[in-house]
């Protein structure tokens, strides 16, 4: 009777491992927002930046060092005189409909992003006056001046693929149903729930994809958000609390990988847009007192436990770019309000500060309201659901947009499409042609001291001008439990998912 069990129970074991085996391996991560909408012209969020990284695969990639590296593409070329670029696709590509990646379909892709209405890429590939197919597996941007940044801009959104047969079917729906060339295939998505998608059978890079499903699982509460990774719920979240990093390392059971960010946050002022024309729209001098109030440094101690880089430009002051003859200038309250007395407006400054939804972000203009207040300014701090905000952004409904930019490998991607005068993100409406001439210039050319030159005289500009007041640069922090292997934060802030695998 003994030995019957004893079979009974080994057969048992078999099948359970049998079953294990066969059962699928589902990556759950936990997201800090939920995305605006899932179509690479359309989309501007950095959370959704991280979902296409799981679907949308680009023409080119960048490695740590920030090295362009082959992706869709094999290679490209510059022409002599900078004003063609010819590119080779990868062969056997297929977009997740079975639809193949040739010249014309990334040609399509390429002037969707550049033509589609309401494309906030439109300005990413200006530069571009057409597309040519050379062969079938290689296609030629002719441009209308050199562009310095376009390999920079094809390793983003703008380099994103999407298959033309879904796109013509679902025009300005093709967000809901998203297909592109990436390593998992859309789903399913429940708005402010979760996004599903399913490893992609075809996909050019199949043998490096170890994991069936990955589930976005949008959580705007950090304690939430590490409170489910610790108990199994999340495998991977990202934008830990810095003042939660030593509760992370302490756990065995989870790992920190972290990187620093290619942008910054700022306060975007709405100079042009703001129809009550307050204070801070009308006057520079005024924009330059909230500046002078703000203790960078103090900020980064008190809401960030110093983790963080204060800075006041567009790229951090480790970045090539920076421009050291104007470094972070020390808080000065006297010297804010004899701004504010010649600029001759009554106190207090009311202001309204469009806050996006989180914590962290709550904490720093709890902070600036209250450093601001010393200098003569009320600042009346808004609180708005993430997505909300940028539909209020665009319309003008805002004095102050405290928003993250989460950058890119070139300084033209954090500063041209905020800055330069009918850009789709310049909120604030900033226009000032001496400044638009000099990002121009900047794209013209790719030697780094000439360009380093350009930028400095535009640095000048923007900080009397004031239309942006840069604040500090964040340390990308991503915690995922140790089950998960091969995981390596980029400083672009993707979450990369080919090559991962669930122990």
């Amino acid at each position: 009777m003994k030995m019957v069990r004893l079979v009974v129970t080994t057969a048992a074991l078999l099948l359970c491992f049998e079953a294990a085996a066969l059962a699928q391996t589902t990556l759950r991560i936990g997201l800090a927002e939920d995305p605006d909408i899932l179509d690479p012209s359309l989309s501007r969020t950095y959370v959704g930046r991280i979902v296409f990284s799981a679907f949308c695969d680009k023409l080119f990639d960048i490695d740590e060092k920030l090295n362009v590296v082959p992706q869709l593409a094999l290679s490209y070329e510059t022409s002599a005189d900078g004003k063609a670029m010819t590119i080779k696709l990868r062969p056997g590509v297929k977009f997740q409909d079975g639809e193949p990646l040739d010249a014309e379909a990334a040609k399509f892709s390429i002037e969707r992003h550049m033509n589609f209405p309401g494309s906030f890429r439109k300005s990413e590939l200006a530069n571009v006056d057409h597309v040519e197919v050379v062969d079938p597996l290689t296609i030629r941007l002719v441009l209308k001046t050199p562009y310095a940044p376009l390999i920079a801009q094809l390793t983003d959104r703008s380099g994103m693929m999407v298959s033309p047969k879904a796109a013509k079917q679902e025009g300005d729906k093709f967000g809901l149903h998203p297909v592109c060339a990436g390593p998992y295939k859309f789903v399913e998505r429940v708005q402010q729930d979760r996004m599903v998608f399913e490893k992609f059978a075809d996909y050019w890079n199949k043998d490096n994809v170890f994991i069936d499903k990955i589930v976005f699982l949008p959580i705007v509460d950090p304690t939430v958000r590490l409170a489910n990774l610790k108990s199994g719920g999340l495998d991977l979240i990202e934008r830990v609390l810095a003042t939660d990093i030593k509760d992370v390392r302490s756990d065995p059971n989870l790992v920190l990988a972290t990187a620093p960010e290619l942008g910054y946050l700022g306060l975007t002022i709405n100079i042009n847009n703001d129809k009550s024309k307050g204070a801070l729209s009308q006057s520079a001098k005024v924009r330059q007192a909230l500046d002078l109030s703000i203790d960078r440094e103090a900020l980064n101690q008190v809401v960030f436990n110093g983790e963080f880089t204060p800075g006041n430009q567009w790229v951090s002051p480790q970045h090539p770019y920076y421009q050291t003859a104007f470094p972070v200038r020390p808080r000065n309250v006297e010297k804010a309000k004899a701004l504010l007395k010649e600029a001759g407006v009554a106190l207090p400054v009311t202001v309204d500060m469009m806050v996006p939804k989180g914590p962290e972000n709550e904490a720093v203009a709890q902070v600036i309201q209250s450093m601001a207040a010393e200098a003569g300014f009320d600042l009346k701090i808004r609180v708005i659901e993430f997505a909300t905000s940028f539909k209020d952004a665009q319309a003008g409904n805002f004095q102050i947009f405290e928003i993250n930019w989460s950058g890119r490998i070139d300084p033209d991607g954090n500063s041209y499409i905020f800055l330069h005068s009918g850009a789709p993100q310049n909120d604030g409406g900033y226009s000032n042609p001496e400044a638009d001439k000099l990002m121009e210039d900047a794209r013209l050319t790719a030697d780094p001291v000439a360009r380093k030159a350009v930028y400095e005289k535009l640095t000048r500009i923007v900080l009397n001008d004031e239309p942006i007041i840069y604040l500090y640069h964040r340390k990308l922090l991503i915690a995922h439990t140790r089950k998960l292997e091969g995981y390596t934060q980029m400083p672009d802030g993707l979450v990369r998912v080919v090559g991962l695998k669930l122990k």
